[in-house]
Parts: structure tokens; sequence; C-alpha cells
């Protein structure tokens, strides 16, 4: 029952010890998603530049398609169409 005594006070601190250390380590792990959050990668901008160009070029063949007849003049239509629209 003495050994009991003695140990009980080194217990509880043990779990006080670990309480306070993750309330430390709390807002820095906070900080450290939120920066994951607000940046993006290079993986995401690549594919997010990727997704908007095939989507401007789908646009850009379906306005060449309805105004230009034959391949040639449609494919020069679908170049300059996406260079007005900021992707060269």
């Amino acid at each position: 029952m003495k050994r009991m005594l003695i140990l009980l006070p080194i217990l509880i601190s043990a779990g006080c010890v670990r309480t306070v250390a993750s309330a430390v380590t709390a807002p820095v792990k906070i900080v450290g998603h939120a920066a994951d959050w607000a940046t993006t990668s290079q993986d995401e901008a690549d594919r997010n530049r990727g997704r908007a160009l095939r989507k401007a070029e789908e646009h850009a063949r379906k306005d060449c398609k309805r105004q230009v007849d034959g391949d040639v003049a449609r494919e020069q239509c679908v170049r300059d169409s996406m260079r007005a629209r900021g992707f060269s």
C-alpha cells in the first residue's frame, strides 16, 4: 500500500506531462496544417494549369468548329483562340 502511495504521484505527473506536451504542440500543428492548406504545391499548380488548358482548348475547338470550315483553318483558329485566352 505504501508503495502505491509513492508511485501514485509519479503516475499522475506522467499523465500531466503528456497533457501539457500535447497542449504546447497543438498550436504548432494547427499552424502547420493551415500553411499546408493555404499554399499550393507545384504538383497541384501543374495539375490545375493542365486542367485549365484542356478546358480552354475544348472551348476553342467548339467555337472554331461552328465558325470555320476546313481542318487547316480550324486548327489555326484554335491556335489563335488559345493565344487570345492567354495560352501560348
